[in-house]
C-alpha cells in the first residue's frame, strides 16, 4: 500500500509538472484567449475531476470569462466589488454564505502587480462523499494554474490593445496628414503689394475641427474663411472635411454670400442631423476697390485695426452658425471699405479660451495688445503663439487653435 501510494504521488507530481510545461509551451505559441481557457477547462474538469469553475476577470470592467458546470446566469447576481474584492487569499465560503454565493465553495483571487485581476470560483465540494475532495487535494496546483492562465490572458489582452492602439495611431497620423493637406500652408497664402496673409493652425488632438481656407477667385478678388466645428477629435475633423469640400465647390466670385450660407446650412444639416454645428467667418476682398465683403455666422468676431487712425473694431455676428437651425431666419451681408493700411485678425475660440495664471480665460481684450502696432501681422501671430506657449505643451489649452491674419495696403 505504501509503495502504491508513493507511486501515485510521484505520478501526480509528474502529471502536474507536465501540465505546467505544456501550458508554458502553449503560451509561447501565442494562442488565443479561447484556446487557453479551453485547455484550462479540460485540465480541471477532465484530468482533475473538478466539476464546476467560474472566472471573473477585469478588463475595462469585471466580466465573466469562463462559466463551466454552473447555470448560465449564476454569475449575474454577483457584484465583484462588493462580494469578492475583499478576498486577498484563498477563501472557503462559510455555511452561512450569502444567497448569491450559495453555488460556490472556494474563492481563489488572482493578483498581478499588487492588483486584483481575476477571481476563480469553484463549487463542487461533495461533503457527503468519502475521501478527499479533488478540489482540496489539488487546491494549490489549481491556484498556480489559474495564475498562469489569467496572467497569460491578460498579456494577450494587453498585446491586442497595443496592436489596436498602434493601428489607431497610424490611422490618426494618416488623418492628420490628409487634414493638413486641406488647410493652406504659408506658401499658398498671398503676399502681394495689396494683400498679405499669415496663418497658424494647431489641433488639440492629432486631428481637429478648426478650418481656414484661402481661395483666389479672380484677378482682383480673394476669398477666405475661418470655421470651427462644435466638438473636437475625429468626428469634428470628418464634418470639417465635408464642409471644406462643399465650400470649395460653392465659393465662386459670382455667388451671393446669402445663397452660399443658405446652401451650406442645408448640406451641414443633412450631414450632422442637427447634432453638430459650425461657426464661420467668411469674407471676400477686392484689391481694386479695397472692399471687404463678409458674413459672420456665429463666429468669434475678428479684430480689424486701422494702422493710420489707430482705430480698432470688431466684425460681429450677423447670423447664427451653420447647422444650428433648419433654416437661418436672417442673413445680412456686410461690406467694409478699407481706406487705410489695416490689419485683420480672425481666430477660433481655442485662442481666447486659454487660461492665464489666475485660471481666467484670456478673452479678446488680451489679443488687442498683439495687433495694435505697426508690426507685420505675421509677427503679431508669432508673438501670440510664443507668449501663450501654444507649441510648448501649455496645459491650459483645451481646444483647437487657428489664427488667420491679413494686411490690407
Amino acid at each position: 500500500m505504501g509503495d502504491s501510494s508513493s507511486f501515485s504521488r510521484l505520478e501526480l507530481i509528474k502529471f502536474k509538472l507536465r501540465a505546467l510545461l505544456d501550458i508554458t509551451k502553449s503560451i509561447n505559441a501565442n494562442p488565443s484567449q479561447e484556446e487557453l481557457l479551453s485547455y484550462y477547462e479540460d485540465l480541471l474538469r477532465k484530468e482533475l475531476n473538478i466539476g464546476k469553475v467560474l472566472i471573473f476577470k477585469l478588463s475595462e470592467k469585471w466580466e465573466c470569462l469562463l462559466n463551466s458546470g454552473f447555470k448560465k446566469d449564476v454569475h449575474k447576481n454577483i457584484v465583484v466589488e462588493k462580494d469578492l474584492l475583499h478576498h486577498n487569499d484563498i477563501s472557503f465560503i462559510s455555511s452561512d454564505k450569502p444567497e448569491n454565493l450559495q453555488h460556490f465553495d472556494i474563492i481563489i483571487p488572482v493578483i498581478h502587480n499588487n492588483k486584483h485581476i481575476a477571481f476563480v470560483l469553484i463549487g463542487d465540494i461533495d461533503e457527503e462523499s468519502t475521501g478527499v475532495s479533488p478540489i482540496i487535494k489539488h487546491l494549490h496546483f489549481i491556484q498556480t494554474l489559474s495564475n498562469i492562465i489569467i496572467v497569460a490572458t491578460e498579456n494577450i489582452r494587453l498585446n491586442q490593445e497595443n496592436i489596436r492602439q498602434a493601428a489607431i495611431k497610424r490611422e490618426l497620423e494618416l488623418a492628420a496628414k490628409l487634414q493638413s493637406m486641406l488647410i493652406p500652408d504659408s506658401s499658398r497664402l498671398p503676399a502681394t503689394r495689396y494683400l498679405r496673409a499669415s496663418a497658424f493652425y494647431h489641433p488639440h488632438f492629432d486631428v481637429g475641427g478648426d478650418y481656414y481656407d484661402f481661395i483666389k477667385l479672380n484677378r482682383y478678388e480673394y476669398g477666405f474663411c475661418m470655421a470651427d466645428v462644435s466638438g473636437k477629435g475625429i468626428s469634428a475633423a470628418i464634418i470639417m472635411s465635408n464642409f471644406q469640400a462643399n465650400l470649395r465647390a460653392l465659393f465662386t466670385s459670382g455667388i451671393k454670400f446669402t445663397s452660399l450660407i443658405t446652401t451650406l446650412n442645408e448640406r451641414i444639416n443633412e450631414t450632422t442631423k442637427g447634432e453638430r454645428f459650425i461657426t464661420m467667418f467668411i469674407g471676400k476682398y477686392n484689391t481694386r476697390t479695397c472692399e471687404l465683403t463678409y458674413i459672420n455666422a456665429g463666429h468669434n468676431p475678428p479684430i480689424i485695426y486701422d494702422m493710420v487712425n489707430k482705430r480698432l473694431s470688431y466684425l460681429n455676428s450677423n447670423c447664427v452658425g451653420i447647422g444650428m437651425l433648419d433654416e437661418i431666419p436672417f442673413i445680412r451681408q456686410e461690406t467694409l471699405k478699407i481706406k487705410n493700411k489695416s490689419k485683420l485678425l480672425s481666430y477660433t475660440d481655442g485662442l481666447v479660451e486659454i487660461l492665464d495664471e489666475n485660471n481666467v480665460e484670456m478673452g479678446t481684450e488680451a489679443l488687442e495688445k498683439f495687433i495694435v502696432n505697426k508690426n507685420p501681422v505675421e509677427e503679431n501671430i508669432n508673438e501670440m503663439v510664443n507668449n501663450y506657449g501654444i507649441l510648448e505643451g501649455n496645459n491650459s489649452i483645451f481646444d483647437d487653435i487657428s489664427i488667420l491674419g491679413f494686411e490690407f495696403h
